[in-house]
């Protein structure tokens, strides 16, 4: 079943526009028909439409319940935007349907990027909630000081995986099942030397996610799959 994104259904039983137009035009459903909706707060509501109009789709709620968690820890994925917004973009939509409860952008000393657009990388994740069948939206949060955000604290273990020499355990070598976890990816440049040792001082530890030089982007993909599949 199709599902609609409402985030205020609960005091407000209406769809907001897009999600109205989506409904009545592109799928035509009328009145009478049922739908399925989150609030993307962690919430499921059945409800039957009343009121059929591409701006003012009203509905009648019938059911509500919450989504139990799809996994018992928490995976936050810190990265530095990429030059080509397409490529964070898939990251996002990707690490949503795997499973992410919060993903901050990074201003690092060797980003290729300095300024995001919040809004379209929130359409990304509506739209990726919604296509995996789940009921909460990750965090996102925009571009962030790399020094100011590794200083914030973090109850879990705290990762950082970069290319720079020396001795890098594979996140399988040092992560255990259940704990929540943060890890670092740096941009195409990659995290320099002294962004390293800043991180490794507030608790970071240096991983490797593997052999293979990675993108930016698939860097953060495998680390947020890693982290699920060592969890199984």
């Amino acid at each position: 079943m199709q599902i609609f994104y409402a985030p205020d259904i609960a005091v407000n039983p209406e769809l907001p526009d897009e999600e109205a137009q989506h409904c009545i035009r592109v799928l035509r459903l009328t009145e009478g028909n049922e739908i399925l909706l989150t609030d993307g707060k962690g919430r499921f509501y059945k409800a039957i439409i009343s009121r059929a109009h591409p701006k003012h789709c009203e509905v009648s709620i019938r059911e509500s319940w919450e989504q139990l968690p799809l996994w018992n820890f928490r995976i936050h994925v810190a990265v530095a935007p990429t030059k080509n917004m397409d490529r964070m973009e898939w990251f996002v939509e990707k690490a949503t349907e795997i499973g992410v409860n919060e993903i901050t952008c990074l201003n690092c000393r060797f980003s290729e990027r300095r300024e995001i657009k919040p809004a379209r990388l929130e359409k990304i994740l509506i739209s990726a909630v919604k296509q995996s069948q789940k009921a909460t939206i990750p965090v996102l949060n925009g571009m962030t000081d790399f020094k100011q955000f590794v200083r914030q604290p973090f109850a879990g273990r705290k990762f950082i995986a970069h290319c720079n020499e020396g001795e890098k355990p594979l996140l399988k070598e040092l992560y255990n099942k259940g704990e929540n976890a943060l890890i670092l990816i740096g941009p195409e440049g990659d995290f320099s030397p002294e962004e390293v040792d800043e991180a490794q001082k507030q608790g970071y530890e240096a991983i490797s996610l593997g052999n293979s030089r990675l993108r930016t982007e698939t860097a953060a993909l495998v680390a947020c799959h890693t982290l699920h599949v060592l969890n199984y």
